[in-house]
């Protein structure tokens, strides 16, 4: 299972957390230590468009106009922290958020 999320976000501290109690064996990743490839990206935009950007946090809000009207991926590329997190790969699928719904599917 693979995490992308902030080693700073509590929301992803809690699902790590969660994740590992219930046995899974779980990878994190900084996304700004280890920024997202062009193509890693990529994916991430084709499963989640643009609900991969959290507009509702102060960074976004922080962006410039020329950010706030581009496209996700620039969007992400220039402030990582704009991503909505935690994202979760686990075998083939993907995950967006910590919500009752993300956790219903991953925990027992």
């Amino acid at each position: 299972m693979l995490i992308y999320g902030l080693n700073t976000c509590s929301i992803c501290k809690n699902a790590i957390k969660a994740l590992e109690a219930e046995g899974n064996d779980v990878t994190f990743r900084d996304i700004r230590a280890e920024p997202l490839s062009e193509s890693e990206l990529e994916a991430l935009i084709v499963e989640f468009g643009d609900r991969l950007v959290d507009r509702s946090s102060n960074d976004y809000r922080a962006l410039n106009d020329w950010l706030k009207n581009s496209e996700a991926d620039a969007q992400i590329a220039a402030r990582p922290k704009v991503m909505a997190r935690p994202v979760i790969q686990h075998q083939e699928k993907w995950y967006l958020g910590w919500d009752d719904a993300v956790q219903d599917a991953l925990l027992g």
